[in-house]
């Protein structure tokens, strides 16, 4: 060994400077994490990766890098990516109460409700006053159908911040999957939530919107769904057909609640004139940005749905303000003026459970795009089977104790007969277990259940080609599932309701003109459902023609429905034009 060889090796830094090192990396890497931040809050996620990857290799256990690249990777899609860039930053500080909390965000994404709620568990144990996994540990509850345990969740973060937003629209959005909930108490909390957006507000009182009657409007959507999701479905076709055939009386915009795009937000967006992410602004600055872009009509899509932005309707950036298409009740927002419904959905009686007008189109209030997947339609799967396959693909949270004990009475009363439910929640085994057991106690044993967790699209269209009758739950029934067993020729046994959310079925049997699947009480539906499981020779007909039925009707046409909407939208102009003129 030579000199300076022997010199380097009995060198060693001091403790003092290894520290100095240290700190100086940390505080390099929390810069770059800050940076990270910002770009993030604009939506550029790579470049935002790249700053917390930085920082990563500049201090390798520095907790929060991991934490906030798991953050992008979760903003992409990428849930299996996150979770291991959450457990990287668990590795480093176990106590960090936001890793938990954000792994139960990964968790709910990679539909594992049940993993999700230990993650929300763990986060809360650690910070006892965690509002927002208090509220994300809602929706897990919600998730596994435990609405009232969410319910009371919510109420709970109301008790800690009382001016919670998001805590009021789950706790409102709970009372939907209920039947124990008063249309009187639906109404008072959303009327609370209303007062309470309306104080954190400074709504406009005057808009520089040219009040010509005739002149081309311009209509903007806002919502977190306008993307491959349910809302996305229901749009595309409409806005395509509104573009096609109004042109020159209505110019269309967008306020996205997502940087990120898919193919779905892809088409949408090609029908619109502007496209402007809301994701990282604020109610005032979103509801300034509407305003100078002079949005006549705004549209919610969302009501209390995740990633609302009802709190920014509070602040009436247009003039006419209306709830459509993604929620089934009143949103309690004062500054909301209209919500789109149908005859057939909301009952005249049902007025006055709504702080909006109601505005009734002819036919439907909704109106769905076919799906571009080539799946055909299969001869009726009894035919061969030799017994009636029943079937409902809603999300498992509907699916509550009066819903299992009524679908039990109609499998106990077709002998052989199967049950084949599919569902994100059905992903997880202990959930798989529990809805056997719900089952069992009805006699229900377990080999005339098919339990099946959530697959892609095409693959979840040709589940249906395994279902003879599709049966609906209450009083949460299916709006996507019921259009889209239409479409694979599927009929849907609904049972009819008093309330708008309870009576989505019947608007959609109605429109496709199949009124005999609708049930008027729980002993109609057993009768109905036997009636229509001992006629398969009626069933493989119906299904042969339902495809091609329902693509004429109302809820397939978008032309026909373009044409009530934009009606609908105009003279909800012209009376705000004769207001605003003659006050």
């Amino acid at each position: 060994m030579g000199f300076f060889d022997r010199f380097k090796s009995a060198w060693r830094p001091s403790p003092q400077v290894i520290s100095y090192h240290a700190e100086r990396s940390t505080q390099d890497a929390l810069r770059l994490i800050d940076d990270g931040n910002a770009l993030e809050d604009e939506g550029r996620l790579d470049e935002a990766m790249q700053r917390y990857e930085a920082a990563i290799r500049i201090a390798p256990a520095l907790a929060r890098a991991h934490l906030n690249r798991g953050n992008v990777l979760l903003a992409k899609n990428d849930g299996e990516g996150a979770l291991a860039a959450y457990a990287t930053a668990l590795a480093s500080n176990p106590d960090y109460a936001s890793a938990h909390y954000n792994m139960g965000n990964a968790y709910l994404q990679l539909n594992r409700s049940q993993a999700a709620l230990s993650a929300y568990d763990a986060a809360i144990a650690l910070k006892p006053d965690f509002v927002d996994a208090e509220v994300a540990r809602g929706n897990a509850l919600d998730d596994l159908g435990e609405s009232g345990m969410a319910a009371a969740s919510s109420r709970r973060v109301l008790a800690l911040k009382p001016d919670y937003t998001e805590a009021y629209s789950n706790l409102l959005f709970s009372h939907n999957y209920r039947l124990d909930q008063a249309a009187s108490l639906l109404l008072e909390d959303a009327k609370a939530y209303g007062k309470l957006v309306e104080k954190l507000a400074r709504p406009y009182e005057v808009w520089a919107n040219d009040p010509n009657p005739e002149r081309c409007l311009r209509v903007g959507f806002v919502s977190d769904d306008l993307r491959n999701h349910p809302v996305g479905y229901f749009l595309e076709a409409v806005v395509a057909a509104l573009t096609a055939r109004f042109s020159d009386r209505l110019e269309l915009f967008a306020y996205p609640g997502r940087f990120v795009l898919d193919a779905a937000s892809q088409r949408i967006k090609a029908h619109c004139r502007g496209w402007y992410p809301a994701a990282g602004a604020s109610d005032e600055e979103l509801a300034g940005k509407i305003r100078n872009d002079g949005i006549d009509i705004l549209i919610d899509l969302a009501g209390h749905t995740a990633g609302n932005r009802l709190p920014m309707f509070a602040w009436k950036p247009a003039p006419v303000q209306v709830s459509w298409l993604g929620y089934f009740a009143t949103t309690g927002v004062p500054a909301i003026d209209y919500l789109i419904a149908d005859h057939w959905v909301l009952p005249a009686t049902e007025e006055v459970n709504f702080t909006e007008k109601i505005w009734r189109l002819p036919e439907s209030r909704l109106c769905f795009t076919p799906p571009d997947e080539q799946v055909d339609v299969n001869p009726l799967p009894a035919s061969t089977a030799g017994y009636i396959t029943f079937g409902c693909f809603n999300n498992l949270t509907k699916m509550n104790d009066d819903v299992v004990a009524l679908w039990s009475r109609v499998l106990l009363a077709i002998p052989d007969s199967q049950l084949y439910l599919k569902a994100k929640q059905l992903t997880e085994s202990s959930v798989r277990q529990s809805v056997l057991k719900r089952f069992a106690v009805h006699g229900i044993a377990h080999a005339r259940l098919i339990l099946e967790g959530s697959t892609p699209r095409v693959d979840y269209l040709k589940a249906y080609q395994r279902v003879d009758i599709a049966l609906d739950p209450f009083p949460f029934p299916g709006g996507t599932t019921t259009v889209e067993a239409l479409w694979m020729g599927v009929p849907v046994m609904t049972l009819s309701g008093n309330r708008f959310l309870s009576r989505q079925g019947v608007g959609l049997l109605m429109n496709a003109g199949l009124s005999e699947w609708i049930a008027a009480d729980a002993d109609d539906y057993v009768a109905r459902a036997v009636s229509h499981a001992s006629n398969p020779d009626r069933l493989a007909l119906q299904r042969s023609a339902l495809r091609g039925a329902v693509l004429a009707s109302p809820i397939f046409d978008a032309p026909r429905f373009a044409d009530h909407f934009e009606d609908a939208l105009r003279r909800m102009w012209k009376k705000w034009v004769g207001a605003a003129c003659f006050p």
